[in-house]
């Protein structure tokens, strides 16, 4: 049996990237002001990296999987090159009122439904009691609770946090983490919040 790992379980728009509104060319994803270097510092902790978000422009018809996995191949190479490698991409296409037929759908890998994380986790032997979820929406929350992750971590680099979304997360910028991950594992997520 294979040793599991803790992750770092990432959502992508308004945590990794600046949330322009369904990001889907290179020209217009700009990462975050600090986010690579605490990623990196993540991996090097002995963290898997992963991403898991939602596309539901995919479903929309606002750009193509093509066009989403372009992008994808970009974001992943752009991050190895700054020593980031990320050990599992994890997308969700779907929308129940999508227009796209093909993605139109009701599924569990939506968040706030658990389904990214735990394929990510039965892939690669994941640690869920030990693992991060760092997100800014609800959703980001509800689906790692769901998947029994350890730590529920808001950031605020995204779109306006709700009290809701305050109540269900372990920390966010009020409440740096420390006690949970330690000084040192906290000063590098709290880099990732900068707002």
């Amino acid at each position: 049996m294979a040793k599991s790992v803790p992750a770092i379980f990432l959502d992508r728009d308004g945590t990794i990237n600046v949330d322009h509104g369904y990001v889907h060319e290179i020209d217009a994803f700009e990462f975050i002001d600090g986010v690579i270097d605490a990623m990196r510092e993540l991996k090097k902790m002995g963290y898997a990296l992963v991403v898991v978000t939602n596309q539901s422009g995919i479903a929309r018809g606002k750009f193509t999987e093509a066009q989403f996995e372009t992008l994808t191949e970009w974001m992943d190479w752009s991050l190895a090159d700054r020593d980031v490698d990320l050990d599992g991409i994890y997308y969700c296409p779907h929308h129940p009122q999508g227009s796209i037929e093909e993605f139109r759908q009701v599924c569990d890998c939506r968040k706030p439904h658990p389904g990214m994380l735990i394929s990510a986790r039965d892939f690669l032997h994941i640690d869920m009691a030990a693992s991060y979820m760092v997100g800014d929406k609800l959703e980001d929350m509800q689906a790692a609770a769901a998947a029994n992750v350890g730590t529920k971590v808001l950031v605020r680099t995204g779109k306006p946090v709700t009290a809701e979304a305050e109540n269900a997360a372990d920390c966010d910028v009020k409440q740096p983490c420390r006690s949970a991950i330690g000084d040192t594992e906290a000063a590098k997520i709290s880099v990732m919040d900068k707002r």
